[in-house]
């Protein structure tokens, strides 16, 4: 069983916790961040940590206390230093130009697509063939990042498409006659 729960999350210079009954929320450099907490799970600040528990024995609590760790240290890392996911284009004229709160990809359709940036993602395009995606919501970085590339997954055959930098694509051989 874990016990990640029990490990207390430390607050860097610069980032504030206010902690109410139903809800936390942390301020940094980066921006704040809300969550509301699950009634089984309680948050006491004691110095410049932050220490989750269970509030009773229940094996539904312990679970949702290792979560809710986990959930308010991904809060707290963000507003410190933020999130970012880096996807990269392959294929010959595919294009990503990032421009205020939208990304304009060019990807093999007839049309291009414009993807608008929800509250609190930045995008930007170091290159025409490189995003990298960033903010401080965890969730909300992955969410976008995935809905990018869900566009143009990368195929098997010939391995173009929209890719996360680090992700492998395996590829298939071609049909033989």
């Amino acid at each position: 069983m874990s016990r990640i729960a029990n490990a207390p999350v430390a607050l860097p210079k610069g980032v504030e916790a206010n902690i109410t009954a139903s809800q936390i929320s942390v301020k940094g450099g980066k921006g704040s961040l809300d969550l509301a907490l699950h009634n089984l799970v309680g948050v006491e600040q004691d110095g410049e940590e932050l220490k989750v528990s269970a509030k009773d024995k229940s094996r539904e609590a312990g679970a949702m206390a290792g979560t809710f760790r986990a959930l308010i240290n991904n809060m707290v890392v963000g507003v410190s230093e933020g999130f970012e996911k880096k996807l990269e284009l392959q294929g010959v004229g595919y294009r990503a130009k990032a421009s205020g709160k939208s990304i304009n990809l060019t990807v093999g359709y007839s049309h291009p697509i414009d993807y608008k940036l929800p509250e609190g993602v930045t995008a930007e395009t170091p290159s025409q063939t490189e995003i990298v995606i960033s903010g401080a919501d965890k969730q909300k970085v992955g969410q976008v990042a995935a809905e990018i590339r869900e566009f143009r997954p990368p195929e098997p055959y010939k391995g173009k498409g929209i890719r996360y930098v680090d992700e492998r694509v395996y590829r298939k051989e071609a049909k033989k006659k």
